[in-house]
């Protein structure tokens, strides 16, 4: 949960999935839906359908994993994921290599090169790394230089003249802000026409296919793309700006027009009625929930 997650903001999410699924077993059993409506709102939703086949092989093993190579054969499970379990779990002598470790380690040796990407670099820093650990406690050594790096070494205002590192450090009295230097993929704005259709209690809903390469099964939204150019009104409810990496996503919400289109919708296996009482029972993104909960106050004159 925590990889592209902030701390405070897993917590809830931590707690309400050790409640639900307290062990492999709980969540092998578990149904896909289950698993995703959990993890609604994280993103990256990819995470949680590999922890829910991770754990429905695993519960199957005869022999379970006990290295970061083994680990590695297991669903989702990378080379800085099967680090971090082998070393703390297992004791095995492994570094972890995540950005704050790259980070940390790119400003102790002053590193000026630049990097195509973040892969090139935690590839640079790999023989730092495992050179620096402490390999009979690696488990410690490890999650004390991640902490290091998330609150000490942060990408902006570092508090140098807190980190124990400081008297070995080559950037401390340079610019430590500017490194490491990581070329970053060139930002692109997109904007996405969406309609608001609504009948009686039900809001109509888009479920993107499961075969989709991101948020397979979730609910939106409907775009206006999926309806003729006629049925979006100029009447503009709300606009909203979210990012996703690199891409910067601007989503305009248009009422739909007449009752005549909200009467004669094609529903199929993608688009869904569904009553405003069970929105909470469908996997929405966490913006699309906002959104939908603030568009439902305004239509319904809510306090």
């Amino acid at each position: 949960m925590l990889q592209q997650t902030q701390i405070k903001t897993m917590l809830p999410y931590y707690d309400r999935w050790l409640t639900s699924f307290p062990n492999f077993e709980a969540l092998a059993q578990a149904t896909s839906e289950a698993v995703l409506k959990h993890w609604e709102g994280l993103g990256y939703y990819s995470r949680a359908r590999n922890l829910h086949r991770l754990a429905q092989i695993y519960t199957q093993l005869p022999v379970k994993p006990n290295n970061a190579a083994s680990w590695q054969q297991l669903p989702g499970i990378g080379p800085y994921t099967a680090a971090a379990i082998s070393s703390i779990i297992h004791n095995q002598a492994i570094a972890v290599i995540d950005g704050n470790v790259v980070r940390i380690l790119t400003r102790l040796m002053h590193d000026q090169r630049h990097y195509h990407h973040s892969s090139a670099a935690v590839k640079a820093c790999t023989d730092w790394a495992q050179n620096l650990l402490d390999p009979e406690n690696p488990g410690d050594h490890n999650q004390a230089m991640m902490e290091l790096g998330a609150t000490i070494c942060t990408k902006h205002n570092p508090q140098c003249t807190k980190c124990p590192l400081t008297s070995h450090c080559q950037a401390k009295d340079q610019t430590p802000e500017n490194i490491p230097k990581i070329v970053r993929k060139k930002t692109i704005k997109e904007c996405i026409d969406r309609l608001w259709i609504q009948k009686n209690d039900a809001l109509a809903l888009y479920r993107i296919p499961q075969d989709a390469d991101q948020l397979a099964g979730q609910f939106e939204l409907p775009a206006a793309e999926h309806f003729p150019q006629s049925a979006k009104t100029d009447q503009l409810m709300a606009s909203y700006k979210r990012s996703i990496t690199h891409r910067r996503i601007t989503e305009n919400i248009y009422l739909a027009k007449a009752d005549s289109l909200k009467n004669n919708i094609k529903m199929n296996d993608n688009l869904h009625w569904v009553s405003r009482k069970k929105l909470h029972t469908v996997t929405l993104s966490g913006p699309h929930r906002r959104w939908i909960n603030e568009l439902l106050k305004l239509t319904t004159n809510e306090p």
